[in-house]
């Protein structure tokens, strides 16, 4: 395993993060196997688990937290979030203080832990000033709460502009990461908050690298979707959109990359986020030991240059220019 730095700060992360977002717990097998998953991947030099308060309820929370009990709180980074209801009162969602100091205690005694290495905001929230957010976000790591603090989803290059301003006018603690979604499918972040995390050394930690499964190439054109893939029975059918005629030929034509490379399409679609110097860590999910292990390859491979050249033929994709006239 190959670590990088969470942006500019001094916190060292393994290139492949394991997620708890699609964590099934739903059975004693499914939560054997889930766990069987985590400990493989801390075996295999995986430092970095992500999670939130919001998956299932804060049982993901308490499951990793029991997993991770085992382990020298000093050998791995975990991180969570705040900002989704925790219960039905109107405080109890959004990023006001009063939630984010009640939330930060709950995802403690979930965890079974004293720190949460990195706490994110989880969305954006536009009935809270972003002063509020963030001076809450700085006191809790004046209080050893928390260690680093960063945004996921929503953060716009204008928002994240705005949290910066307030974080250099009042001394607070810096921003330390974000967590987006990335992939090849969609490279919004691309086109300007890259740039952004770059000017203030903000770490980029991506989500959903494999675009829900499309990027596993276990998706193909004019067949059955696979038994048990999450296009067969994901309630919000999020990858089901992704999985259009175009989509599934650009993967196939990616595939032979993969190949001539020899490596798979998931290893691929891994290493094409990692070529970037800016990505400190990608979180991947896993419901299996042996996809984590699939997973695993893609820390340190670098895709040729010749490669990369075709990938973006295949995707079509164009970094945002402005003409004028």
């Amino acid at each position: 395993m190959e670590y990088r730095s969470m942006g500019k700060s001094g916190l060292k992360v393994s290139e492949i993060a394991v997620g708890s977002w699609m964590t099934d717990l739903t059975g004693s097998e499914k939560a054997k196997i889930a766990e069987e998953t985590i400990r493989l991947a801390y075996d295999k030099g995986v430092n970095f688990f992500d999670c939130a308060d919001g998956y299932s309820g804060g049982e993901a929370e308490r499951f990793l937290g029991k997993v991770l009990k085992d382990y020298r709180r000093s050998s791995y980074v975990v991180s969570s979030k705040v900002f989704f209801p925790t219960g039905p009162s109107v405080n109890e969602s959004g990023l006001s203080r009063k939630h984010i100091f009640e939330n930060v205690d709950r995802t403690l005694k979930n965890m079974q832990l004293d720190y949460i290495d990195l706490y994110y905001c989880h969305r954006f929230d536009p009935t809270t000033p972003v002063e509020e957010t963030l001076r809450a976000l700085s006191a809790l790591v004046d209080q050893g709460k928390i260690l680093y603090y960063g945004v996921s989803e929503e953060w716009s290059g204008a928002r994240l502009m705005e949290a910066q301003k307030i974080i250099e006018k009042y001394g607070l603690h810096p921003m330390t990461s974000l967590q987006p979604q990335y992939h090849m499918m969609d490279r919004y972040i691309e086109h300007e908050i890259m740039e952004i995390c770059e000017k203030y050394g903000i770490g980029i930690a991506p989500f959903s690298p494999l675009a829900q499964g499309l990027l596993t190439g276990k998706y193909k054109k004019g067949q059955p979707y696979p038994e048990g893939s999450r296009a067969t029975h994901q309630a919000d059918k999020q990858v089901n959109h992704l999985l259009t005629d175009e989509n599934l030929d650009k993967v196939a034509e990616m595939e032979k990359i993969a190949g001539n490379l020899g490596i798979t399409m998931s290893v691929l679609a891994l290493s094409w986020i990692l070529r970037k110097g800016i990505i400190s860590s990608v979180i991947t999910g896993a419901s299996k030991p042996s996809q984590l292990e699939s997973n695993l390859a893609a820390t340190g491979f670098k895709i040729p240059k010749d490669a990369l050249e075709e990938i973006d033929k295949i995707l079509g994709f164009t970094p945002f220019e402005r003409h004028v006239g």
